[in-house]
């Protein structure tokens, strides 16, 4: 679905509830990680700090700025996800009773298919980013909303790691086994930082 101003909450649930295969599990994840971004925003811009050092409201207004620009990515990723399946859709549909047809259909599919992993490993990169404010926000930032980042943390692991199931089900299909192998390396690399980051955030 593609969110608008006027698109509500429960209009957004009943979008990922309908038998209708999109919004999918991409789309979710990045859905997850705004929110998990949101969160640590929020607890960055707090007027009360962890101490009250000025230097304390000085690095949570830096990680703030990084921050809601990794949201604005993530929500655009809402769309950008699906759009990408609906390509892979449009890509096997294409037809094929002639071999020129088929040699078009293959590419129309490889490229589709490089294109639908682009998009979750852009989800687990923005994520990955993210979580590197975490510490720092639960750190320094007001002691009262601790656990409020530690949730928004949270929330990011879990939203690069969906991303990184919807790397693993297009792999398969691109016969670039050099594309596969440095994807496929890109994205152990990202979940086992996004682990580690969060591992830092207990409070």
């Amino acid at each position: 679905m593609t969110m608008t101003p006027a698109t509500t909450v429960g209009d957004l649930l009943d979008a990922f509830a309908s038998s209708d295969p999109l919004p999918g599990g991409g789309s979710a994840a990045a859905l997850t990680g705004a929110l998990g971004v949101s969160l640590l925003v929020m607890v960055s811009g707090m007027a009360k700090t962890r101490t009250g050092a000025a230097g304390e409201t000085a690095d949570l207004a830096a990680a703030a700025a990084r921050l809601r620009l990794l949201r604005d990515e993530l929500m655009a990723l809402i769309d950008e996800d699906s759009n990408a399946y609906l390509g892979v859709i449009a890509a096997y549909r294409q037809p094929k009773s002639t071999d020129e047809e088929q040699a078009r259909r293959r590419d129309a599919i490889q490229t589709a298919l490089r294109s639908a992993i682009e998009m979750p490993l852009r989800t687990m990169r923005a994520c990955e980013r993210a979580l590197r404010e975490a510490p720092v926000v639960v750190r320094l930032g007001n002691r009262n909303a601790a656990t409020d980042a530690v949730v928004g943390a949270r929330l990011l692991l879990a939203a690069l790691e969906g991303a990184g199931l919807n790397v693993d089900v297009n792999l398969p299909g691109v016969k670039d086994e050099e594309y596969v192998r440095r994807s496929s390396a890109e994205r152990q690399e990202l979940q086992a930082a996004g682990r580690r980051l969060t591992d830092q955030t207990r409070t």
